[in-house]
């Protein structure tokens, strides 16, 4: 398959969940310098279904706050717009992959936490949109098994019969990456290009052509919870880190066993908050 004729049928991505209508009227409002939290979060909070989803994201063990988040105006005040349109607009994908794939929602739940993390060890600006950024690193995989699943699936396939990563794989087969394919789709959804770039470059960090930090926190986190097992991305290799997104990072020894020890503890929250997801399926089907 070519790249060209991947790219077209992105244009007309069916099997995903198309955006809520409350996005359109959430961007319409953001651009008014006038509007405040407390609006915009009476808006969504019309969406019962919608405001049960993002509260319960937003108390998961990613974002890590210490209390507990009550109300939709109060998780905008603490997260930023452009987070919390981020996880409107991919609430229903990950609906996606707690039924079809609760390997790779572990796997994005885990880097997600990893590169929020990080990111506070390291004064990045708004760790949670960087949070959010290993939150959806792996959009591509999720169109690819939704839109595609006998392309993905002969990736997956293969990668395990080569013992190669999934992401030669496509490129071969493909022609385009899980990388470049979940930036084209977070750019027809008008998602802004720091989320945008660590999702098209997380293995490649130093090619993105903007917010190159980030990217290389993400590609970080991904390989740091590959190596500790959490959750499955796919293919069960763990890939060399970077040299030069390492030096962005620069994390000396007592810096990363601080890191590895959080990490742990977070990883054993994250598990028990997959489980509750799944024994809420279980229930009410």
């Amino acid at each position: 398959m070519k790249r060209e004729e991947i790219r077209q049928r992105l244009k007309e991505v069916q099997s995903l969940p198309t955006l809520p209508p409350i996005v359109s009227k959430l961007n319409q409002m953001v651009s008014d310098e006038d509007v405040t939290a407390v609006k915009l979060g009476r808006i969504i909070e019309k969406d019962q279904v919608l405001t049960s989803k993002l509260l319960k994201m937003v108390n998961s063990s990613f974002f890590g706050f210490p209390q507990r988040i009550s109300t939709v105006s109060n998780a905008i005040v603490l997260l930023g717009f452009n987070v919390i349109k981020t996880l409107i607009v991919t609430s229903s994908i990950f609906e996606v992959m707690q039924a079809s794939d609760i390997g790779l929602f572990e796997h994005s739940l885990g880097c997600a936490t990893a590169a929020g993390l990080v990111a506070k060890k390291l004064g990045i600006k708004n760790p949670e949109e960087v949070s959010t950024a290993g939150l959806i690193h792996d959009l591509g995989k999720i169109v690819l098994r939704a839109e595609m699943p006998q392309e993905y699936e002969l990736v997956v396939e293969t990668a395990a019969k080569r013992q190669q990563y999934m992401r030669e794989v496509e490129q071969e087969a493909l022609g385009i990456g899980h990388g470049e394919i979940g930036g084209i789709l977070a750019r027809q959804w008008n998602l802004p290009e720091r989320l945008v770039y660590p999702i098209e470059y997380h293995h490649r960090p130093e090619a993105s052509p903007d917010y190159a930090d980030v990217s290389a926190i993400i590609h970080f986190s991904d390989i740091v919870i590959r190596a500790l097992g959490f959750g499955f991305g796919g293919d069960k290799w763990v890939p060399p880190l970077d040299h030069q997104a390492w030096s962005r990072i620069k994390l000396g020894k007592t810096q990363m066993r601080q890191l590895l020890e959080e990490l742990d503890e977070k990883l054993m929250e994250l598990q028990d908050f997959t489980l509750d997801i799944q024994q809420d399926k279980k229930e009410s089907a």
